[in-house]
């Protein structure tokens, strides 16, 4: 099982990195510049990143592939925030930015990567920017006071995103995400 962390410069990329290495998965932290034809992955995690996405439209090479991989793929933070973007959904500025602690309601049914877990969850935050408007038949299965979209799932491949930080030891059930990632990866 190997899993591609596609670096986008975020502050925790080596976080989502060690949380896979800690689940037995050879996990791999590769540029956002690499084409997919020169990762071998199960699986890949868009990480976050620094940046904002205004004046950015390509993520690295990430949009040249991300439409036609067929492996799951789970974005963190910018990682979601790209998905949804390229997807056709409106990222902004968050009127109301979040960082640190802030409490997330998961909304909807249980979908399998968010399986197990509570519908409120105290997670951690790191943003300024946000999914506004979901792509084109994709749902939203979480929400905070702040934040429409939480958690988004494309409607029909193994493609999610989550705009808080699953791989921070603060966010609550954060392991559990990972650990249903990879299950969906192993299928």
């Amino acid at each position: 099982m190997r899993i591609a962390v596609i670096d986008n410069g975020g502050q925790w990329t080596h976080r989502e990195y060690r949380m896979l290495r800690d689940l037995e998965v050879r996990a791999e932290i590769v540029p956002n510049t690499r084409p997919w034809t020169e990762i071998e992955a199960d699986g890949a995690v868009l990480s976050g990143g620094a940046l904002s996405l205004e004046g950015t439209d390509t993520l690295g090479a990430v949009a040249d592939w991300v439409d036609t991989v067929r492996v799951p793929v789970l974005g963190i933070c910018v990682g979601h925030q790209f998905l949804g973007r390229h997807f056709g959904g409106k990222v902004v500025k968050a009127t109301e930015p979040e960082f640190g602690r802030v409490a997330v309601d998961l909304d909807g049914p249980e979908i399998p990567l968010l399986a197990g877990l509570p519908r409120h969850l105290t997670v951690w935050e790191n943003h300024n920017d946000h999914v506004a408007v979901l792509p084109p038949g994709w749902t939203g299965y979480g929400h905070s006071e702040a934040c429409p979209f939480q958690v988004m799932a494309h409607p029909s491949r193994p493609v999610w995103g989550i705009q808080f930080h699953p791989e921070v030891e603060h966010t609550e059930g954060g392991r559990r995400i990972f650990e249903n990632f990879v299950g969906l990866c192993r299928r």
